[in-house]
């Protein structure tokens, strides 16, 4: 990359310039914040919390996490055992401010070791399952940047005709205020949300997910440039990938909403990658589709600058 920087909200930018003047600028953007907690209060040394983005409180009793305090501390979501409970509180959900985070401190070692405000992960390791699938947390959306540093490598000799700007975006999982102030600095012609899509599984509606293995999932819909996600689909045919095609009829649930109204309006392409059990900590992806999503974007940013300008006119 020509250029690199960390803005005010702390996005991180990367800028390969292709030397022409007044070249057209294409954004691609995937968000590098991830769903958590934020530690409200301290009680007898446990922890109560809020959630941060969108946290099933469903998954989180017994849970194992890491205390972002410096150092930072390891801790188990709190939860009564099954026995203990009874009527109509056995089998249901327990409400987020009825849990508590252990943290093995007493109450004088935790306020010192714990500010109020501090942010809070899931602890969870990464690792393969079967041949192709991978396991983690935070996949959602730190894969989908791994897919944006895979396509610059592919773009590496290759000519350009517009100036590509690569961005890790912040607040995603709360606003998507992170891609907004980015893109209004950095005011694109073009900009490409690169974004998880839920995953099928037996359980899921069969209508609104996507099959792992299968390919990068390209949006259709009002909110997407219509050239763009066209052009998107024939990439993908002349290079002989798999694809998937999403329906997204309103909101996309990706930095693409908010970016395509920046300044005058941006031309908005969204690209997903298929993914399992979103929005906890066992995600799975299959290592395929972050290839082949790369090797999408990387000939969609090929010659942009003179075919995007043909489809605008």
């Amino acid at each position: 990359m020509d250029e690199a920087n960390i803005d005010r909200f702390g996005n991180a930018v990367g800028v390969r310039l292709c030397g022409k003047p007044g070249a057209p600028k294409l954004l691609l953007d995937a968000h590098l914040d991830e769903i958590g907690l934020l530690v409200t209060g301290i009680e007898e040394g446990f922890l109560r919390f809020r959630s941060i983005g969108g946290v099933d409180p469903r998954m989180l009793p017994d849970r194992e996490v890491v205390v972002l305090s410096q150092p930072p501390v390891c801790g188990i979501v709190a939860a009564p055992p099954p026995e203990a409970l009874a009527g109509d509180a056995a089998g249901k959900s327990i409400p987020i401010s009825k849990l508590w985070i252990d943290v093995g401190l007493d109450q004088a070692a935790a306020e010192k070791a714990i500010p109020v405000g501090t942010p809070v992960v899931f602890r969870a390791d990464v690792f393969p399952m079967g041949e192709k699938e991978v396991c983690g947390k935070s996949m959602d959306d730190r894969s989908c940047f791994a897919i944006l540093l895979r396509t610059v490598e592919l773009l590496r000799d290759k000519p350009l005709d517009v100036d590509l700007y690569v961005m890790g975006s912040t607040r995603e999982e709360v606003s998507g205020a992170g891609a907004k102030v980015a893109a209004y600095g950095i005011h694109p012609d073009y900009c490409v949300a690169v974004d998880v899509t839920h995953g099928k599984t037996p359980d899921g509606p069969k209508d609104r997910s996507c099959t792992l293995g299968k390919g990068p999932a390209i949006g259709v819909g009002p909110n997407m440039t219509r050239w763009m996600t066209e052009r998107m689909i024939r990439k993908a045919k002349d290079l002989g990938l798999s694809y998937q095609l999403e329906v997204m009829e309103g909101h996309t649930g990706t930095n693409g909403w908010h970016m395509q109204t920046v300044r005058e309006g941006i031309a908005t392409s969204v690209v997903s990658l298929p993914l399992k059990y979103m929005h906890s900590p066992i995600e799975v992806l299959d290592v395929d589709d972050i290839e082949d999503t790369a090797a999408l974007l990387a000939a969609f940013t090929e010659n942009l600058g003179r075919e995007g300008a043909a489809a605008v006119c």
